[in-house]
């Protein structure tokens, strides 16, 4: 499992086959990039300047909405998750 460092959160961000209307299998070129996706890591927090340490606001089990292009994927297996920083969450769903 991966262990996020300072304020950087993973994601699980893995997706089903995905099927048209029509019943067509979607390849992953004609997929759109997922901004969707569950917190299953949180980094300690940021440090700031005096060296005090900022909880994150995201905790594991979360669902959450980032930016379409934020992040670096990573793959572990069949699973992709997605390694990005506490500021590129836009929102949680709740």
């Amino acid at each position: 499992m991966l262990k996020p460092l300072g304020n950087r959160v993973v994601l699980d961000i893995s997706e089903k086959e995905e099927v048209s209307k029509s019943g067509i299998i979607l390849t992953e070129s004609a997929k759109e990039k997922p901004t969707q996706g569950a917190v299953v890591a949180v980094g300690p927090g940021r440090l700031t300047d005096d060296g005090s340490r900022v909880a994150p606001e995201v905790k594991e089990g979360d669902t959450v909405v980032f930016a379409q292009y934020a992040g670096t994927e990573v793959k572990d297996g069949e699973t992709t998750y997605l390694i990005l920083t506490e500021d590129e969450i836009l929102a949680v769903i709740q």
